[in-house]
């Protein structure tokens, strides 16, 4: 007998989990990567930082790909959450979108040996990946384990 594949809900369905997932890593490899710059560490820092965006990158296509086919995920958290849970959502988000240049612009200063520029901009570029990677991790659990449809 030939199995068939499963509905695109199922195959969809795991988007979600691969999504927070790969927010985690990021997460990881930035602090792993801060770790071993402040240690001296250059050529694991630079292993953990191209890392992270690699991994980033495949965050932002398995997302797009979600959303397209899937839309939005309606919130259904009642009362003292909502608020709570739209600030997370709408300071994550606006991060989000800003942290695409601001990764590329610190990975292209160092790239082209320009590490004083480069830390410059890591210095702000770090902590809001780092936000944007863990609140990612929030809004999933939120959404999808603790106030699920």
């Amino acid at each position: 007998m030939i199995a068939s594949s499963p509905p695109h809900e199922a195959w969809y369905g795991i988007l979600p989990h691969l999504n927070a997932s790969l927010n985690a890593t990021s997460a990881l490899l930035l602090t792993a990567g801060f770790l071993f710059i402040r240690r001296k560490r250059v050529t694991a820092h630079k292993i953990c930082m191209v890392s992270a965006l690699a991994v980033a990158s495949l965050f932002l296509i398995s997302y797009l790909t979600y959303h397209y086919h899937v839309g939005s995920v309606r919130f259904t958290g009642e009362g003292w959450i909502r608020p709570v849970y739209f600030s997370i959502l709408i300071s994550h988000t606006v991060l989000a979108v800003s942290i695409i240049p601001l990764a590329l612009i610190t990975l292209r200063r160092a790239l082209k040996g320009r590490f004083d520029k480069h830390v410059r901009i890591a210095r702000w570029t770090l902590p809001l990946w780092l936000y944007v990677s863990v609140t990612g991790v929030i809004v999933y659990i939120m959404l999808y384990h603790l106030y699920r449809a």
